[in-house]
C-alpha cells in the first residue's frame, strides 16, 4: 500500500523535475521516491554547489580560521556529547 507525500515548492522547480523525471522516463513521484530510498540507504544527502565562488568577506574569514586552527588558537571547547553542548550554550 502506498501513502500520499505532500510536499511545497516553487512551481518552476516542480516543472523543471517533472520535465527531468519525464527524460529519464520516470513520473515526478518515481523520482521522489528513488531519492528517499537513496538517502535511506546511505544516510547521507548530498548537495553540490556549482560554480561556488566565495566573497572576499569569507575568504579572508576562511583563512583567518584555517590559521587559528593550524595555531591553536581561538577554538572552542570539544563538544562530544549532548550535556557538553547545553552546558556551553547556556554559558552564551
Amino acid at each position: 500500500m502506498k501513502t500520499l507525500l505532500s510536499i511545497k515548492t516553487e512551481p518552476e522547480v516542480k516543472a523543471q523535475a517533472k520535465k527531468l523525471a519525464g527524460e529519464m522516463g520516470l513520473t515526478l513521484s518515481a523520482l521522489v521516491t528513488i531519492q528517499l530510498k537513496e538517502v535511506i540507504r546511505s544516510k547521507q544527502i548530498t548537495v553540490s554547489v556549482p560554480d561556488f565562488t566565495p566573497t572576499p568577506y569569507l575568504e579572508n574569514r576562511l583563512e583567518k580560521a584555517d590559521h587559528d586552527i593550524k595555531a591553536k588558537v581561538n577554538l572552542g571547547p570539544t563538544i562530544t556529547n549532548k550535556k557538553d553542548l547545553d552546558d556551553y550554550f547556556a554559558l552564551l
